[in-house]
């Protein structure tokens, strides 16, 4: 049997009251570490939100809208074509994009992205030229100008450099590396996706003589006319023109430079293509006339 000393009523009281102010600190000092943890949970789950919110906004929400970046190109003649299609063209001033519409400057205008690879820097594509048409309408509506796309003779005249011209094989150099982004292995047998190559953000590579970006290769290039060769077979032209608008009818819009999975091609190779095709090959710039 436990046997247990008696002792004062003073003692126990004061027993108690220390046994009871032990218990409430040791409570409170739970209760403030449980807060404490709360508070730092609630802060890390309001960072995660908040990350999330922003990498949610740059993903879905529409770039804020900004107007293309032109470059004057002032009027002259040049010899467009090579060969027994080589043609004197002269040209009066024009304003052309400096860089290829981007997929924020597209995102901006019509609210959606086709383009395969994805960036907003990137050039837009897998856009067809009536594609791009819808699009130019609507920068119109917002802007008040009158963008279009450049004749197939601004092209080429832009792309050999203007009357800045050194006479290079590619937009800005003899060497396509310092101005195109193009495949190198040139491999079109195998799928795109697993090719290893893409496009490239605009204006990483050099610019030609007037300051232009990526006119020998990055994605080739939508131009207004109806190609010289459709319908099939192609006659050249050959005679002098001042600012040809190209056949006023036919079954085939033109492309122009190169794109990331082809070979490099020069400043005047184009490519007869039909107006509803898509592609991620395939992206634009814009022009308009200057007054």
């Amino acid at each position: 049997m436990i046997r247990i000393k008696s002792i004062s009523m003073t003692a126990l009281l004061a027993f108690t009251i220390i046994a009871a102010s032990a218990t409430y600190a040791q409570n409170a000092k739970v209760s403030t570490n449980q807060q404490k943890g709360r508070s730092a949970t609630a802060t890390r789950t309001g960072q995660t939100q908040s990350t999330a919110v922003k990498k949610t906004n740059s993903t879905v929400a529409n770039p804020v809208f900004v107007e293309p970046e032109m470059v004057l190109v002032e009027g002259g003649a040049f010899t467009m074509g090579e060969d027994k299609e080589a043609h004197k063209v002269t040209l009066s001033s024009f304003y052309i994009g400096k860089y290829e519409v981007t997929q924020a400057l597209w995102k901006a205008i019509m609210g959606n992205n086709p383009s395969h690879f994805k960036g907003n820097n990137l050039p837009v594509e897998t856009v067809s030229w009536d594609d791009v048409q819808e699009f130019i309408k609507k920068l119109n509506a917002k802007t008040g100008k009158q963008y279009r796309l450049p004749t197939e003779a601004e092209w080429e005249y832009a792309a050999r450099g203007g009357n800045k011209s050194k006479g290079y094989k590619y937009s800005g150099s003899n060497n396509p590396d310092e101005v195109a982004w193009y495949n190198t292995s040139f491999d079109t047998t195998t799928p795109i996706d697993h090719r290893k190559i893409h496009t490239h953000p605009i204006g990483t590579k050099k610019p030609n003589e007037l300051g232009i970006y990526d006119m020998s290769g990055n994605v080739m290039e939508w131009c207004n006319d109806y190609d010289q060769s459709s319908p099939y077979p192609k006659k050249p032209q050959t005679n002098a023109q001042t600012n040809p608008q190209g056949p006023a009818s036919g079954n085939s819009r033109v492309r122009r430079s190169s794109d990331y999975s082809f070979d490099a091609v020069d400043v005047y190779t184009s490519s007869p293509t039909s107006p509803d095709f898509r592609d991620p090959s395939t992206g634009f710039r814009l022009a308009y006339s200057a007054k």
